[in-house]
């Protein structure tokens, strides 16, 4: 069996992105302690375990305890070596202290969401299907895209969605999503949906992308805090990295690209890191056709000196 076969997911077609590239540029084969902070599933970590032939200590966190739940039962012939901690990465340094682990070998982030996520009607991550405005990646977390969509001023909504989504119809549709919660809550993913749909001129739609695609990607960085944690969490990945140690960063869009490599070029003016990739790993063609969605994906990669 090859390591994509090993690895996907077929019941709901989950695939690893680009988990050949990571694999060698991150070195798995030769470390020994490597830190997975976004093992959702255990696509990668499934590949990289099986690869990593010195292998001491594998740590997968995720914030997301169903998403936890399964990659343990999906890892459990690697147990003795994987360590399973529920947290958001950008509190690596603790995640990493309570494991006792001081350093790593590698460290690797994948910045998209899952699949499965999208396809659990009740998480609320798509517009394609009905399910409630939730969109949290931890359900322990107290505020849903429901409690933004209801009760943030059109000013804020316009805000969320042009720094977070870059819609360039932001103030309509923050302006209409005010005025259709006067009537009644905006509760539901097609509710919201619609509501932009018929906003959004026809003639601007581009690439063939649902005119809802960038609110709801604004609204579940908004709810999960996602740029913040991500420059959190790569300045303590690279301050965690062994000399030597080498961290990748897979990215979907260009405000998390541009974070990474906005955060390694710091790095690497003060002396800290190298940076490997002068310009991002983009997935090969035989890969976009197996897996659409990884088209937009991105590698950047840095070394600790």
């Amino acid at each position: 069996m090859t390591f994509m076969e090993s690895c996907v997911m077929d019941e709901i077609k989950h695939y690893p992105v680009m988990y050949r590239e990571a694999r060698e540029l991150l070195r798995i084969e030769e470390a020994r302690v490597i830190v997975d902070c976004t093992l959702g599933l255990g696509g990668h970590a499934c590949c990289f375990l099986e690869a990593a032939k010195n292998l001491s200590l594998y740590v997968g966190i995720d914030k997301d305890e169903e998403s936890l739940s399964m990659a343990g039962e999906r890892l459990k012939s690697f147990s003795q070596k994987l360590r399973l901690v529920k947290s958001d990465f950008s509190h690596l340094d603790e995640a990493l202290k309570n494991s006792g682990v001081n350093e790593a070998d590698a460290i690797f982030f994948d910045l998209g969401i899952s699949a499965y996520q999208l396809t659990k009607n009740e998480r609320g991550f798509s517009f394609l299907q009905e399910g409630p405005l939730d969109m949290r990646m931890d359900r322990d977390s107290f505020v849903s895209a429901y409690d933004l969509v209801n009760n943030l001023s059109e000013e804020e909504l316009t805000s969320v969605f042009f720094k977070f989504g870059e819609e360039h119809y932001s103030r309509r549709i923050a302006r209409s999503i005010v005025e259709a919660r006067s009537r009644e809550p905006i509760s539901t993913t097609i509710q919201l949906a619609r509501l932009v749909g018929a906003v959004v001129p026809v003639r601007s739609f581009k690439y063939r992308i649902h005119p809802a695609t960038r609110i709801f990607q604004a609204l579940r960085i908004a709810v999960n805090r996602e740029l913040e944690s991500l420059d959190a969490g790569v300045q303590k990945g690279i301050s965690l990295l062994a000399k030597g140690g080498r961290i990748g960063v897979i990215s979907f869009h260009s405000l998390e690209d541009r974070i990474v490599k906005q955060t390694f070029k710091e790095s690497a003016s003060r002396g800290i890191i190298k940076v490997i990739t002068k310009k991002p790993v983009e997935p090969q063609d035989k890969e976009i056709e197996e897996n659409t969605p990884s088209r937009s994906a991105k590698l950047r990669v840095g070394e600790k000196i």
